[in-house]
């Protein structure tokens, strides 16, 4: 197939296939709704850094503890730490399945079988994508947000520098292990084998990939839309914020704000399962395209 066909081919999945669809909103709603709550989080600690008083790891817990009720301040903790469990664990769970689910409808079968490809893909899908950690943004905001906040002294700009640096190669690296994850769900591969296969596959077909890279340009739009809302709706929930303080109690305002906050994610979520569905079965089809070549590196078998 051409990287035309597989857009095509990839395309046509993802809006017929509503199991695979439920997978990408699921997913989605609890990526953006952990990128959101980070956001908040920081846009507090750039407040307080610029102002001259910095703000410490706990001091939104010493708050809470202060403003509500003991039992509001339980529930709230423990709501929070569940979802942040469960916005680590979900994703993960949900790739194996778009990625095996993907594979199927690409090769004309049925459509079954999401959990279990899910849960036993799951420690594979974590394994790569700890290899790569340094390779995400926002895990890279959070670790120079820790450092300006606990380095003190000129050398904490030194340690961001050199942050920027493996993020930089950290990126390129994931770039080169994209089949990875495919190779892992679909042929059963090692973690290592999975990226071994994806260095070879992307090195031995490197304009067809990049090929793709152009006509995947919808994925760059995807991005800037992430950040969009990712932006827009933690601005809409901190304004609700400020607004209702001074109408509602603390416990009362949190609970509105983070309400609407939620609602907003998940009519967010439902068009970010489109692309997030359409990225991985590329990639998945693109993975099984290429297995039906010889391996460049073999002369005679």
């Amino acid at each position: 197939m051409t990287p035309r066909e597989i857009i095509a081919e990839a395309w046509t999945i993802t809006r017929r296939e509503k199991s695979l669809r439920r997978w990408g909103l699921f997913s989605s709603f609890f990526e953006t709704l952990f990128l959101a709550k980070l956001l908040i989080y920081q846009a507090w600690f750039i407040w307080g850094y610029f102002q001259g008083r910095p703000v410490g790891f706990f001091d939104d817990v010493f708050w809470l503890q202060n403003n509500v009720s003991q039992t509001a301040f339980f529930s709230i903790i423990g709501t929070v730490l569940f979802l942040l469990v469960i916005e680590w664990i979900f994703p993960r769970l949900a790739k194996g399945a778009i990625i095996g689910l993907s594979a199927k409808a690409a090769k004309k079968e049925e459509l079954t079988g999401g959990p279990i490809l899910a849960f036993y893909n799951f420690f594979p899908m974590v394994g790569i994508h700890e290899i790569f950690v340094l390779g995400s943004i926002t895990n890279v905001v959070t670790l120079s947000s820790l450092i300006l906040r606990y380095i003190d002294g000129d050398v904490k700009f030194y340690i961001i520098g050199i942050l920027a640096f493996f993020w930089l190669l950290s990126s390129v690296l994931h770039f080169l292990a994209s089949f990875a994850e495919p190779a892992v769900v679909v042929s059963r591969e090692s973690i290592f084998s999975a990226i071994g296969t994806s260095f070879k596959f992307i090195v031995s077909y490197t304009g067809h990939i990049l090929f793709l890279w152009l006509l995947l340009f919808v994925i760059s739009i995807r991005i800037i839309i992430n950040i969009v809302f990712a932006l827009f709706i933690p601005a809409i929930i901190i304004g609700l914020g400020f607004v209702l303080i001074n109408i509602l109690s603390p416990l009362m305002t949190i609970l509105v704000a983070a309400g609407i906050g939620t609602i907003l994610i998940f009519i967010a979520s439902y068009f970010f399962a489109y692309l997030h569905v359409f990225k991985d079965a590329v990639w998945t089809i693109t993975y099984l395209e290429l297995k039906k070549n010889k391996d460049l590196t073999v002369i005679d078998a």
